[in-house]
């Protein structure tokens, strides 16, 4: 059997998918990169937007125009929380929420399958993944993934360490990903033994310690959840963990922070710790998540959001159009904002990242950094640094080695 693959959504799905492939393979499926050579889809679906849901239906009805017995079983978020809609879809074989590689399996048609629990290469290049957890016990009004993962699951240590030695056999960077990766540990504290770890910075620790010719970064974390572990390997071991941070935001504006849920910080304490660090990192790449036109973001709102981008350091900006997910809480708070105003509000603040990512590539421009193969393309070999910056270096230049000195042009 011929299978095909395809993730939406972030690199925990893209985790999850790794897994549930590597599944497939040990059945003895040909993984294919081309959907129309394969018998049967396996689609991961993500559930943060509506855009990205749509994106599925219109996949999975294009998938389902090869006609004949191809089929397709979708996982994932959505997936977790269909009613019914992706059920429907032409060609859908089975809906499995959730990314467990058994059930996944099964319901492409393996009867009681063994599965490896860990992984033990990531597809495609020199940075492989490693999920620590799963869920989140948080409830943000405008999140749905919560309904859908569930609680903050964190997976054991010595499980973590054994994968991460795995994967460093093919990887020069292992990219720590979850839902709540911040709060990692946090479920094993009451009653925890001495081989567990309690927190991220803990698990860092022993990560280092066990494969410390790994680079390693963090994916998504929480800026008031940097704690001063954290704080000191970012510093102090840069080639062992990656001097980037990606620190969702939200919003600058205290009030809409409140309404979001988002209770953990505010507008003053996410800029404190940021700054701290900058201070004390000669190169700090920090990225945030933003949303714009939450629901009750004034003009003024907006304009503290776009005070605090310019104030801080951010090298990059994901900035999203607020986008009402069914179950969700925001969509029962009212005030609305106007779809034009939305549209302006994020085309504002994509510009003002844009010139924050020129402007700090300037500045490094001409200087040295710590490069991992991600890719190649028409002749180059695309290099990421430690401060999130590819780097594009032409083939018959690279020295063949995964990891490597690049210079930042």
């Amino acid at each position: 059997m011929n299978v095909y693959f395809h993730t939406f959504g972030c690199k925990a799905n893209q985790y999850d998918t790794a897994l549930v492939r590597q599944a497939f393979a040990d059945q003895g499926v040909v993984v294919v990169d081309d959907p129309a050579v394969a018998d049967l889809a396996v689609v991961n679906s993500c559930t943060v937007t509506h855009e990205s849901e749509a994106k599925l239906g219109r996949l999975v009805r294009r998938l389902a125009r090869r006609g004949g017995r191809f089929e397709t079983v979708v996982m994932g978020c959505a997936a977790a929380r269909d009613g019914g809609a992706i059920a429907a879809l032409p060609g859908v074989r089975a809906v499995v929420g959730g990314a467990d590689p058994a059930r996944v399996l099964e319901a492409a048609g393996f009867g009681a399958p063994r599965v490896d629990p860990v992984l033990r290469r990531f597809p495609a290049n020199a940075r492989g993944w490693l999920k620590i957890q799963d869920g989140c016990d948080e409830h943000c009004t405008f999140c749905a993934t919560t309904l859908a993962r569930g609680a903050n699951r964190s997976r054991g240590i010595s499980e973590l360490v054994a994968e991460a030695t795995a994967l460093a056999e093919h990887h020069a960077e292992i990219v720590l990903t979850g839902i709540h990766i911040g709060t990692y540990g946090q479920d094993r504290q009451r009653g925890a033994g001495s081989g567990t770890a309690r927190s991220l910075g803990e698990l860092l620790e022993a990560l280092i310690l066990a494969v410390p010719e790994v680079r390693f970064r963090l994916s998504s974390i929480e800026a008031t959840e940097v704690d001063d572990t954290i704080a000191r390997l970012l510093i102090e071991v840069p080639a062992q963990l990656a001097a980037h941070l990606h620190a969702p935001l939200q919003s600058g504006a205290n009030r809409i922070l409140k309404r979001m849920g988002r209770h953990w910080y505010t507008a003053q304490s996410y800029r404190a710790r940021l700054d701290w660090l900058a201070e004390r990192l000669p190169v700090f790449g920090l990225g945030a998540d933003i949303i714009a036109g939450f629901p009750g973001e004034s003009d003024v709102d907006h304009r503290q959001t776009v005070m605090l981008v310019d104030a801080l350091p951010f090298t990059y900006l994901h900035v999203f159009p607020y986008s009402e997910r069914p179950g969700a809480a925001a969509g029962r708070l009212g005030e609305r904002v106007r779809p034009g105003a939305i549209r302006d509000r994020a085309r504002e603040l994509r510009e003002f990242g844009e010139a924050k990512a020129r402007a700090y590539r300037a500045r490094r421009q001409g200087q040295r950094a710590d490069g991992v193969m991600c890719g190649r393309q028409a002749g180059k070999v695309e290099v990421l640094t430690e401060d999130y910056l590819s780097v594009y270096v032409p083939t018959d230049q690279w020295n063949g080695r995964p990891r490597f000195e690049v210079t930042v042009r």
